[in-house]
């Protein structure tokens, strides 16, 4: 939520924030309507240290996605991206319903 505030290309947005049931998963959703990420970047905003501005032009350290994608992937989850430039984002990611620590 906090990256579809921080890099909308307009003073107001909207946010939705959903949750589905899945079985063994949830799926919460996040979506947004902000410049959304063009599908030549939508690998590149998982790796480590990727920032799609300039340092200099916005703050974060691209640590956050790869670390989001890190988590969800070691419980067995899946991180995924649906977005086109100029129609928003949404980013999808699947939790067990029951942790179990590895």
């Amino acid at each position: 939520m906090s990256n579809a505030i921080k890099h909308h290309h307009q003073k107001q947005g909207t946010i939705n924030v959903r949750c589905e049931d899945l079985g063994e998963f949830y799926q919460f959703s996040v979506e947004d309507d902000g410049p959304g990420i063009s599908k030549k970047y939508q690998e590149e905003i998982f790796k480590m240290f990727k920032t799609l501005k300039p340092r200099d032009e916005t703050e974060g350290s691209g640590m956050g996605l790869a670390l989001i994608k890190k988590i969800v992937e070691y419980y067995n989850g899946e991180v995924n991206i649906q977005s086109q430039e100029g129609e928003g984002c949404t980013f999808y990611f699947t939790w067990p319903k029951q942790v179990i620590d590895k």
